[in-house]
């Protein structure tokens, strides 16, 4: 009897392979595999059939001709990557298979991951939420920065900043923007600003590279110190098409460096114009009223009442004269003074500004690592040192160290 139960019960293949690729499907509908290529196929179709294999088993996959458009890279036999995608069971030959939506190079899929989980990690935080993003000031005043000193990056957002808006003072803490250590440097200098509590927006960042080139940006001690700055942070790291961990965390995300420069910043050309738009609508307010007015005294000067006190009126409008004169001096004091004003702030940015400082016959002392040099503490006899001039670089080796005493 228990046999015929179980007779009557059973499953033909395409019912038992369903219920296997419901389950399959189900359980594993996104997954991340690292394997090695092999008998890579490529269809007329443009998909790709192949197997991911490691030395105990191997993995049937196919990536579609959709999705493997995307891919960046020449897979070949042999390669070791990593494949996103699903499981999935083709019913006609009762066989399971990753469908691949994403390819990378191993060591490149080992980062992605890693980008990934960090970035689910502090999303499922709230350090994302657009709650926590500060406002940037209009005018700010100071304007902080962390980046590398001697890269592009750095030249560029000074000169759009000394363009855009003297006004503003710019202070630089210089940091390693990649390679180790890089990250424990970026988030100290935002901890520095904080306490140094002087800056009204901060601008960190770096121009482009690859992802490796741009992994300090996506490091956790990077994050928490930008969600965790009092003041608020531009991220302006590679280029357009570059994400960063630093972009998502941060108060404002800016494609580039320069545009970073323009987003925090007016424009003093924008601002003279809206400055002479203010005088223009003010002496047309002034001649207006004084148009009026002259009517209504010549409408009053007219009247029988007062014809005979010709003086009062006539007082009346060299008063009115005397007053447009006024207010005509008045507005071009004040825009005099701020045009002065700007100026002299334009040269104190450029005096500050660290480029200018070396033509004037200043250097930069570094070690052979790229270190700045601060104390003669830091330097041994036979080291290998760099100076940064004005026009190029000196390549020497320290023959003698002293120490002056400082009183």
């Amino acid at each position: 009897m228990a046999q015929s139960a179980e007779l009557n019960n059973t499953l033909s293949v395409s019912q038992i392979t369903g219920h296997i690729q419901h389950t399959l499907e189900k359980g594993f509908a996104s997954v991340w595999v690292k394997g090695e290529i092999s008998n890579l196929t490529r269809h007329s179709s443009g998909h790709w059939y192949f197997s991911l294999k490691d030395s105990g088993a191997q993995l049937g996959s196919v990536m579609f001709r959709r999705q493997n458009e995307s891919v960046r890279f020449e897979p070949t036999h042999g390669m070791e990557i990593t494949a996103h995608g699903r499981i999935s069971v083709y019913p006609p030959q009762g066989r399971y298979q990753l469908v691949v939506d994403q390819m990378l190079p191993a060591g490149q899929g080992d980062l992605h991951l890693a980008f990934e989980n960090l970035k689910k990690k502090l999303h499922a935080e709230g350090l994302f939420d657009p709650s926590r993003k500060q406002a940037l000031p209009k005018y700010p005043s100071k304007i902080g920065i962390v980046t590398s000193p001697t890269g592009a990056a750095i030249r560029d957002m000074i000169n759009i900043l000394s363009r855009r808006f003297p006004l503003s003072e710019v202070l630089i803490l210089p940091v390693k923007v990649q390679g180790e250590g890089a990250a424990v440097e970026i988030a100290t200098a935002i901890e520095a600003f904080n306490s140094l509590n002087e800056c009204e927006v901060l601008l960190v960042g770096r121009g482009g590279g690859s992802l490796e080139d741009l992994w300090a940006f996506n490091e956790e001690i990077v994050a928490r110190a930008i969600a965790n700055s009092r003041i608020p942070i531009i991220s302006a790291v590679g280029h357009e098409t570059d994400t960063t961990i630093s972009d998502f965390v941060a108060d404002h995300r800016a494609p580039t460096p320069s545009a970073a420069a323009e987003l925090v910043v007016p424009d003093q050309i924008e601002l003279v114009k809206w400055f002479s738009q203010v005088e223009q609508s003010l002496l047309n307010n002034v001649r207006s009223r004084i148009d009026k007015y002259g009517l209504r005294l010549n409408s009053i000067s007219k009247s029988y009442a007062l014809k005979r006190p010709e003086l009062m009126i006539e007082q009346s409008v060299q008063k009115l004269d005397y007053f447009e004169d006024r207010s005509l001096r008045a507005t071009m004091d004040k825009i005099s003074t701020l045009s002065a004003r700007l100026d002299n702030l334009f040269v104190a940015v450029e005096a500050s500004n660290p480029l200018s400082i070396l033509e004037k016959g200043y250097s930069v002392l570094s070690d052979n690592q790229g270190e700045l040099i601060r104390s003669v503490d830091q330097v041994a006899v036979g080291a290998e040192l760099s100076m940064r001039v004005n026009d190029g670089e000196i390549r020497s080796i320290a023959s003698e160290v002293k120490k002056r005493k400082i009183k």
